[in-house]
């Protein structure tokens, strides 16, 4: 038996959150032994070839017991899912079956220092060298990225056409020479997030996902798959677990810890709790649903992300609500209790992670919707221009 675990919790040590990942391997390797691992991947690189149908009657059997969470996101969906749609046959047959097998975790390359969500602002540059490209630049904000293996990575290689327009996505071993990964400490004491340092990282060609200049074309898919996350068919999730969430068994707990059954505002917000929690399923398998029948666009996964993003928030501060005062001041014995406080302070990378919430709400607005939005000035510069800063005002 076990249960998903947060990983931006303090609550490990180095060495026991290097023994995690290394059991989460085993137990990934064990269900694809089993036949249990990539539902719907193709069956040519080692998957099932099945439907979301058979992963979600998996995901059901699997609650309460242990899986392989942090396998899940970002190496299933986007990273896998990235290669899937875009990748050569010869990058699928090297590392499809590798990631289904456990031995690959893959984390995205994506947000930069300077960019925040505008990812098309990328300042990574990439160029050409032969039948290599030498990649210079930082990537922030990637939750693991010490103990993973590979990244898919988004880099400039044109500054003359329009931002949108000079973009490549390339993939790379993470441990190799000229990158170096620097934990980030939260303010919980967390160390799980990473920024990485490129210098003159080497790539052969053959490892570019899609053609040259294209990236935006890969990444509009991308960030598509990173909005569906848990939601994607390619994921394994235990019905009720949530990466990083606070859902209904977690606050369960809490309220058993603290006694407070018989209080009718503590049952009221369990209440609430388990009502969120039904809807967000229930929403997630409305939007997968729409989008695989063609009855919604894809950016509709957008609409999952928003409504998961403000969902955990809440749930979180539900959880210091219960706890109470242990949740201010605690000892080594309050358990769970002890967690309320540092998970509120911390609930705000629920709308951050994966996509802010603000971008989803454009996306919405713009893709979903089709409310018009005042064309940007630099949409038609070249990026060079809007990085000094002389495009039009």
């Amino acid at each position: 038996m076990g249960a998903s675990v947060d990983p931006l919790r303090n609550d490990r040590s180095d060495d026991e959150e290097r023994n995690t990942v290394a059991r989460e391997r085993e137990v990934q390797a064990m269900l694809f032994e089993h036949g249990l691992a990539g539902i719907c991947f193709p069956q040519e690189f080692g998957g099932q070839g099945l439907t979301p149908a058979h992963q979600n009657v998996l995901n059901e059997e699997l609650e309460g017991f242990e899986f392989p969470s942090r396998l899940q996101a970002p190496t299933m969906s986007p990273c896998a899912a990235v290669l899937l749609d875009f990748g050569t046959e010869e990058q699928k047959r090297r590392h499809i079956p590798a990631i289904l097998r456990g031995e690959e975790i893959w984390m995205q390359f994506l947000s930069e220092p300077s960019g925040g969500s505008d990812v098309a602002a990328a300042l990574t540059t990439a160029v050409r060298d032969g039948e290599e490209w030498v990649l210079n630049g930082s990537k922030i904000w990637t939750t693991g990225a010490w103990w993973s293996d590979w990244g898919l990575c988004l880099a400039r290689t044109n500054w003359d056409v329009p931002k949108h327009r000079g973009l490549t996505v390339f993939m790379l071993p993470i441990r190799q020479e000229g990158l170096e990964v620097h934990r980030i400490e939260m303010l919980n004491g967390s160390k799980e997030f990473c920024q990485e340092f490129l210098t003159d990282v080497r790539v052969p060609d053959s490892d570019r996902i899609g053609a040259i200049d294209e990236g935006w074309t890969v990444g509009t898919r991308w960030m598509f798959h990173e909005r569906m996350l848990t939601n994607s068919a390619l994921v394994t999730a235990p019905v009720g677990s949530r990466h990083g969430g606070s859902g209904g068994s977690t606050v369960g707990m809490l309220v058993r810890q603290a006694g407070r059954f018989s209080d009718p505002y503590v049952r009221d917000l369990v209440g609430e709790t388990r009502m969120l929690e039904l809807v967000d399923r229930a929403l997630r398998q409305r939007i997968g649903q729409g989008i695989a029948q063609g009855a919604l666009t894809d950016q509709s996964a957008a609409i999952g992300r928003l409504f998961g993003g403000t969902t955990r928030t809440r749930t979180r501060t539900i959880a210091l609500d219960i706890a109470g005062a242990a949740g201010a001041a605690w000892t080594d014995d309050d358990g769970e209790l002890a967690f309320s406080a540092t998970d509120y302070l911390m609930r705000q990378v629920s709308c951050i992670a994966g996509g802010t919430t603000e971008m989803a709400r454009n996306v919405i607005s713009e893709r979903v919707l089709g409310m018009p939005r005042e064309r940007s000035l630099d949409r038609d510069v070249p990026f060079r221009d809007v990085a000094r800063g002389t495009s039009p005002s």
